[in-house]
Formats: structure tokens, C-alpha cells, sequence
């Protein structure tokens, strides 16, 4: 199957610019944050700064990836970095988990005694930290739509930001109100929203990662899609994998009804990559042709 390269490249580099910005403008938060929850005494804007510190992490290690992903396989490197962004998903996923159960435990501290706090600067730190990070989450709005690294990172700058919304109004209830237990809460449902988030990218990229077979392919489908082909008897011993979020693997033996020569098999060859293409997206094949060959037919999914 063809490949555009180019296009590719220069859609990652715009990825590696985006990512970037974000980072500074997290960084400009995280510092801005730690002073302002320091000096005011607010837990929730303590734990705003911790989750946008993950972010500056967990950006950092997509940024990384994204660069990464570009270079080219070597001989050592088969298929060069192509799962670097799988495995800076996982990572991302498991901080977003870490950050939020740290978040847990000191919010029912904080509940047990509250804290009296500077509102005024929880209510002006967190309007900054909603424009910056609502900044960020539009730059990488486009690119998280299909891929899981840049998904990972969109999703932890737009808990951010909802974060920071709710400290915003938090300050408020605090300011108007004296209602300092709403930041306790509110660090709790921060918390609670992230652990949510956290657990289905997790589960994503875990799969992945272990070589699952994606959950939109039905292996039943495809054995069906193939053995339906003229001169093929049975498509078996069947692996189907993610190696990237662009690229999506087949590996089978094909036994056939007759012992064709090799230019009939790559017309054949041509027609399976055709189908598995247009019906299934997969876009790297891989199959084993077999006539008369001893081993067991009816296996679809052998170790």
C-alpha cells in the first residue's frame, strides 16, 4: 500500500510546535500557581499547579515522542520509534491516575480542617490558567482526534482547564460567600474527573501496547472478507495489531485451493490488501501462502 511520508512529517512537526507552546504557557501557570496557592492557602489552587505540573510533564514526554516518532527505522530499530506515542500515552495516563489520588487524600485532609483563604488571588490565578490552558486546548483540538499521544495531552490540558473553572468558582463562593469547604470539594471532584479520564486512556494505550486486536476488527469478519476470494480455501493463524495509531498490521497464513504460481498470487495479493484496506483500515499485510501445507487450518488465532 502507498504512503505519504511528507505530508506526514510536516504534520508532525506542527504536532512538535503545538506541544511545545503548550509547555511554556503550563510552565508560566505551574510557577504562577505554586506563589498564589503558597501565599492564599488554597488546596485547590495548590492542586491545580500539581495537575498543570503533570502537564508540563506529560507534554514534555509527548513532545518527546512526537520527535521521536519521525526517525527512521535502522537495522536495529526495525520500526524505528513508531510506539513511542503508544507508550507516552500509557505514561500520561498513569500520572493523570497518580496525580488524582494524591489530590484525593489531600482533600479529605483538608475537609477535616479548613482552611481560611486569600481569595482574591485563587480567583485571578485561575482566570489566567483558564486562558492559557484554554489556549493550548484549542491548538491541539484538531491533531487529538486521531492520535492517542496528541489525545493524551489534549485531554490533560482540558482537565486542566475545567480544573481551573472550578477553582474560579470556588474563589468566588469563598470570596462572596466565606464558603472555604467548596475548595475542598472541588479538589475532590477535580480529582474524581481525572481518575475518570486517566483510566479509559490507560485502558487505550494498554492495549496497544500488549498488541490487542483493535476493538472496531472482527476477525470473524475478516477470515469471512477473504475466504469469499476465488482459489482461497482459508485465511488462518491470524495477528492484527496497532503498531502506531496510523498503522494498522495483519500478519496470516493463507491456505489456497490450488498450487498458483507466484505472479497469480500477487494479483491475489493485491486483491486481499484491497479489501483489508477499504473495509477493515488495515495498511501493512503480511501473509504466509500455504498449498497442501501439514499444519492445523481451522486455528484462526495461534500463539
Amino acid at each position: 500500500m502507498g504512503h505519504s511520508h511528507s505530508h506526514n512529517h510536516n504534520h508532525k512537526d506542527l504536532q512538535g510546535t503545538k506541544l511545545l507552546i503548550s509547555i511554556v504557557l503550563n510552565i508560566v501557570i505551574t510557577v504562577a500557581q505554586v506563589i498564589g496557592g503558597l501565599v492564599s492557602g488554597s488546596l485547590s489552587l495548590l492542586s491545580d499547579a500539581l495537575h498543570n505540573f503533570s502537564d508540563v510533564l506529560s507534554l514534555i514526554v509527548s513532545y518527546v515522542a512526537s520527535k521521536l516518532s519521525k526517525q527512521k527505522a535502522s537495522i536495529n530499530r526495525t520500526f524505528g520509534y513508531k510506539r513511542a506515542e503508544i507508550l507516552a500515552a500509557f505514561v500520561n495516563a498513569s500520572t493523570l491516575i497518580i496525580v488524582a489520588v494524591i489530590l484525593i487524600k489531600e482533600a479529605i485532609e483538608r475537609f477535616q480542617n479548613p482552611q481560611n483563604i486569600e481569595s482574591n488571588l485563587v480567583i485571578w490565578l485561575s482566570l489566567l490558567a483558564i486562558i492559557a490552558n484554554g489556549f493550548s486546548v484549542l491548538l491541539l483540538k484538531k491533531d487529538s482526534k486521531n492520535n492517542i499521544n496528541m489525545r493524551s495531552a489534549y485531554l490533560h490540558l482540558l482537565t486542566d482547564m475545567l480544573a481551573s473553572v472550578a477553582v474560579l468558582i470556588g474563589g468566588l463562593l469563598m470570596k462572596y460567600y466565606q464558603l472555604f469547604w467548596v475548595d475542598s470539594l472541588l479538589t475532590l471532584l477535580i480529582a474524581l474527573y481525572l481518575v475518570w479520564v486517566g483510566y479509559d486512556l490507560l485502558k487505550t494505550s494498554t492495549k496497544m501496547l500488549m498488541l490487542f486486536t483493535p476493538e472496531h476488527i472482527n476477525i470473524k469478519d475478516v477470515v469471512r472478507a477473504v475466504n469469499k476470494l476465488p482459489k482461497v480455501s482459508k485465511l488462518h493463524h491470524i495477528h492484527i495489531w496497532n503498531l502506531s495509531d496510523d498503522e494498522l498490521h495483519l500478519e496470516a497464513h493463507l491456505d489456497l485451493e490450488e498450487d498458483i504460481s507466484t505472479s497469480e498470487f500477487n494479483k491475489l495479493l493485491l486483491t486481499i490488501e484491497t479489501i483489508l484496506h477499504d473495509e477493515f483500515n488495515i495498511n501493512h499485510v503480511t501473509i504466509q501462502p500455504e498449498f497442501n501445507k501439514e499444519d492445523p487450518k481451522e486455528i484462526i488465532v495461534q500463539d
